[in-house]
């Protein structure tokens, strides 16, 4: 890529055939993510008006909707070579986001709030897709050694693209409805899918990176994966390593959902609806400029210095001590900033070494296993955490109470992470 390769390379830790593999994989994640951001304070905004009580309920509806959509996408993945199911899933959300923007406009005032309480569950199920989708390909796309060098780099590029879609509904939800904001969404969508058919055009160049002897397979975009529908959830049930990273994801997730709901009694007591959207829209910019100055300066650094394992357990360390002195000290100043670190924590630190732990299973598990743990796994932890929340409530528990309940399973998330981080370096030693 001539001067602008060279000038990347020395300010990054990119090698020689891996400068535009990385530049058309940030910016296919940066349009992933800005599409999902431009919808996320909306999502949000319509989940707090259609009643703080019922958002468990929402949480079960997007675990229904994981279970119908997981063997669809699965059927996809054995039928199709990557180079068209990739395409095919984005088009779907992009075909329902027009749907949407449909009915928003035709919708009365009480047919809104249960068009918005599916718009709550759709959008649950789709950032989760649209990401899982995106991870598996960098996973089928880079080896071990690859993964741990660049995927911070790449979260770099989704970052920018949720500053830039939370942006645009902070700036934009002044003049704009939620339902033409949508149509936004569906544009920045569709740049993701063209960015996704260009990266599949470097696919050789980062092979013979990796491969210092020149030695490399073919190129996989094209090569059909095979195999059942179920399989991703049999491949889970029959790994220890698999079960161990459902087991990471669950306890990450229950964390969450008690976070995100102690975030939404505070911000549902603003009774303005654009004030609220702009609030979460303005959230999401600090976690995601926080986020863009670690993955800059650290995340490639923590991988490479201290391994997978320590990378790991930084965010359960953080919500342990977080969730610790939320007990001693339940102020609304400790929630938000306990939220705010440990979002982008899990974006900067987490996110990226939990994906390296994927770059040394098989093809088909690298996307039917990693679906399985990265949707249906994941709202399963909602689904625990939501009903926990709101039973523990029900008994007249506080903040600290709700606090304090967490502390062990933090223990217990950290002592799993380094198990997981020992294990994927045995299997990086296997496959290089």
């Amino acid at each position: 890529m001539g001067a602008p390769g060279r000038l990347f390379r020395r300010v990054v830790d990119v090698r020689e055939g891996e400068v535009a593999a990385v530049v058309w994989s940030c910016a296919y994640f940066f349009f992933v993510l800005s599409s999902y951001y431009v919808l996320r304070p909306i999502r949000d905004e319509m989940g707090v008006a259609g009643g703080v009580q019922n958002l468990a309920w929402l949480f079960t509806g997007t675990l229904v909707g994981m279970l119908l959509v997981h063997p669809l996408f699965t059927a996809l993945v054995a039928r199709l070579p990557r180079r068209r199911f990739v395409p095919l899933i984005y088009r779907f959300f992009i075909l329902n986001l027009i749907v949407f923007f449909v009915l928003f406009r035709v919708a009365d005032a009480a047919q809104a709030v249960w068009i918005g309480r599916v718009f709550f569950v759709w959008t649950s199920v789709f950032n989760l897709f649209v990401v899982s989708v995106f991870w598996s390909l960098m996973t089928d796309l880079y080896r071990p050694s690859q993964g741990r060098r660049l995927f911070g780099l790449v979260a770099v590029g989704g970052t920018l693209g949720a500053v830039l879609g939370a942006s645009i509904t902070s700036a934009l939800s002044q003049f704009l409805s939620a339902a033409s904001l949508l149509l936004v969404s569906a544009l920045l969508l569709e740049i993701a899918a063209q960015s996704a058919r260009a990266l599949d055009g470097e696919e050789e160049h980062v092979a013979r990176a990796a491969s210092p002897e020149g030695v490399t397979a073919a190129p996989a975009a094209g090569k059909v994966i095979g195999g059942g529908v179920l399989e991703g959830i049999r491949d889970v049930a029959r790994s220890p390593y698999l079960l161990g990273i459902a087991g990471l994801m669950l306890l990450f997730t229950i964390t969450s959902t008690f976070l995100y709901f102690q975030q939404a009694d505070i911000i549902g007591a603003v009774k303005d609806r654009q004030a609220r959207t702009q609030l979460f829209a303005n959230i999401d910019l600090a976690v995601n400029v926080l986020t863009l100055v670690s993955q800059v300066f650290l995340t490639g650094r923590v991988l490479r210095w201290l391994g997978v394992g320590i990378a790991l357990a930084f965010l359960p360390v953080l919500t342990l001590v977080g969730y610790g002195i939320l007990a001693t000290a339940p102020a609304v100043a400790v929630l938000v900033v306990f939220q705010v670190l440990r979002r982008a924590g899990n974006f900067a630190i987490q996110r990226p070494a939990r994906e390296v732990l994927y770059t040394v299973l098989p093809r088909t598990e690298k996307y039917k296993a990693k679906n399985f743990n990265d949707t249906f796994v994941y709202r399963l932890g909602d689904q625990v955490g939501a009903w926990s929340y709101t039973a523990i409530g029900w008994l007249g528990v506080g903040v600290a109470g709700l606090a304090l309940t967490m502390v062990p399973l933090s223990a217990a998330w950290v002592l799993l992470a380094l198990w997981l981080g020992a294990r994927s370096n045995l299997r990086a030693t296997r496959v290089g």
